[in-house]
């Protein structure tokens, strides 16, 4: 299947804003939200990132899917060049880019502060960042569609497991109600 992907430079475009979304999401969550939205962030993230590090760790793996060598010298060829030069394709099993990604997406339809049709932009546009990234993994030849998988089935394992956390640690029946459900919009 990964031989059907093709490789894309300007896949590089939504590559790159992964690295700022991180801590963006995790300090919005921290200074304008319930710190247990934070948390709530936090126990998936960290422990996904663990996971998936003792993996690679205990069995190493990666992907022969790149080019041998991308034409052109224009910005986004130079640009994949040092991508590829300082990521290799080794320890790519599951994807951290993709784990990362649909954890941040799914915060944001967590976050309480964020539900309603006014904050729809908001939510879907984390939806669209997190499935460009997703892409933008397979067509720089990143990672394979097994690569890709692994990373979603940890998220959303990881977010059942935060999800069933917070259930449990939820001071009130209020908080459990209001955390889960959309609140109607006020105007």
């Amino acid at each position: 299947m990964d031989d059907l992907i093709p490789f894309c430079k300007y896949a590089i475009i939504p590559y790159y804003p992964w690295f700022a979304w991180i801590p963006c999401t995790l300090f919005y969550l921290l200074w304008f939200n319930d710190r247990r939205e934070f948390w709530r962030l936090c126990l998936p993230l960290f422990t996904g990132m663990t996971l998936s590090l003792l993996f690679c760790a205990i069995v190493p793996n990666g992907t022969d899917l790149r080019p041998a060598y991308i034409y052109g010298n224009d910005i986004f060829t130079r640009t994949v060049r040092a991508l590829w030069h300082t990521d290799t394709s080794t320890n790519v099993f599951p994807s951290i880019h993709v784990f990362n990604s649909v954890t941040l997406a799914l915060a944001y339809h967590h976050c309480a502060r964020l539900r309603g049709r006014k904050w729809l932009w908001v939510r879907v546009s984390a939806d669209l960042l997190c499935v460009s990234i997703i892409l933008s993994t397979m067509l720089l030849k990143q990672h394979s569609v097994i690569d890709v998988m692994g990373g979603i089935i940890l998220a959303l394992t990881l977010d059942a497991v935060a999800d069933a956390v917070a259930l449990r640690t939820a001071p009130s029946v209020a908080y459990r109600h209001n955390h889960h459900h959309a609140l109607p919009e006020h105007s």
